[in-house]
């Protein structure tokens, strides 16, 4: 049976990497990484045109396709609201499929940290665009309140699995997540 794995986590987490280094060794999976579709949708840099709003739907097509075409989609997104990870578990279950949700978290700070060494650290344009919106929505308050609202998130959803992602470990939590995700499917 096909499943979607929603990886949760904070901003900078990792998420992107680990989802990266799962799909490249599991032939078959979609990667949704919904942050590259951004650069897809014209005007994309214009916060005027949100496309967070615009390609929910793209996505949720394009897993439910991709579910029901009997292969496996791993979510690399932040969604810190029930309503927006219920989306993505219906959408599952209209396909036939299992959803899944790992959430990757390290301390708050750490996890602050992370979103400004990665910004510091690389020059994509992605990065780059969310690291402004974020500065101009309160910067690490903003990145506090994100954290603080997916640790509620996770009080109301007790099967979602929470993975520590430590810093220069991506290799190791790839292998907590296979690890978590084979558990479960017992």
């Amino acid at each position: 049976m096909p499943q979607l794995v929603h990886l949760n986590g904070p901003p900078g987490i990792g998420k992107s990497t680990i989802a990266e280094m799962y799909a490249s060794r599991h032939p078959g999976t979609l990667r949704l990484d919904i942050d590259y579709l951004h650069r897809l949708v014209g005007g994309w840099q214009d916060r005027e045109t949100q496309t967070h709003r615009l390609l929910r739907p793209v996505a949720l097509a394009m897993a439910t396709s991709h579910l029901r075409g009997g292969h496996d989609v791993l979510l690399p997104q932040c969604l810190a609201t029930i309503h927006e990870i219920k989306e993505f578990e219906e959408a599952a279950r209209r396909a036939n499929a299992k959803f899944r949700e790992v959430v990757l978290l390290d301390s708050r700070k750490s996890a602050i940290e992370r979103f400004e060494r990665r910004t510091k650290e690389n020059d994509d344009e992605w990065i780059q665009h969310s690291a402004r919106v974020i500065e101009l929505e309160g910067g690490s308050l903003f990145l506090a309140g994100i954290y603080d609202k997916l640790l509620a998130v996770l009080e109301e959803r007790p099967s979602a699995v929470v993975l520590t992602n430590m810093w220069g470990d991506p290799e190791g939590t790839y292998e907590r997540l296979v690890a978590s995700l084979n558990y479960r499917m017992a």
